[in-house]
């Protein structure tokens, strides 16, 4: 039987079976399962105690699956207000410590200063045309630890966009209709 498509469920690690329960009607795309997957594996020396940054959170599937898996920081931005308002509740529920929700847009985010991270989750919408712009503020923000991670994901057909000084496509894979990638950040904080 197939979950509801406002559910999914989180892999691996201390909540592993779980389900994130999202609002139905907020237009939220989760990473699928074997996208999650994937990703992890890639990263799986990389998540204990790591600072994660998801930068549109959604269903919050990437940042509370890094944080099930040893992360030591997860802060999720979400611009919708009934959207970061269910992420808040789903952190006090689960006990997520290390879990925090920002309600702000993504550029606003980046524009703040004073926050470090090892990966950054970096997934908005595919219609938006968000990415690139996205990846260039992030990339000139001073967020990005040395040597951190990017994972991005986009509509397959659009291919990888172009990338600003720094960041280096280091894996990438294609799942149906979803092109995803995790980048190398080799610019200095």
């Amino acid at each position: 039987m197939n979950a509801p498509r406002n559910e999914v469920r989180i892999i691996a690690g201390r909540w592993r079976g779980r389900r994130l329960r999202f609002p139905a009607d907020a237009g939220i795309r989760p990473t699928p399962d074997r996208v999650r997957e994937t990703l992890f594996n890639w990263l799986q020396g990389d998540i204990d105690g790591a600072r994660c940054l998801d930068l549109f959170a959604g269903s919050g599937a990437l940042g509370i699956e890094a944080l099930s898996r040893g992360a030591g920081r997860v802060v999720l931005v979400e611009r919708a207000p009934r959207v970061a308002a269910y992420l808040r509740e789903t952190i006090a529920q689960w006990d997520l410590r290390g879990g925090e929700v920002q309600q702000v847009d993504a550029q606003s985010f980046l524009r703040s200063p004073g926050w470090h991270f090892d990966l950054v989750f970096l997934d908005p919408p595919f219609a938006d045309g968000a990415l690139e712009p996205l990846l260039a503020a992030l990339a000139q923000s001073r967020h990005l630890a040395p040597g951190a991670r990017v994972y991005i994901e986009h509509a397959a057909r659009d291919g990888l966009p172009a990338l600003p000084p720094g960041l280096e496509p280091w894996r990438s894979k294609r799942a149906g209709e979803v092109g995803y990638h995790l980048l190398a950040w080799e610019g200095s904080a």
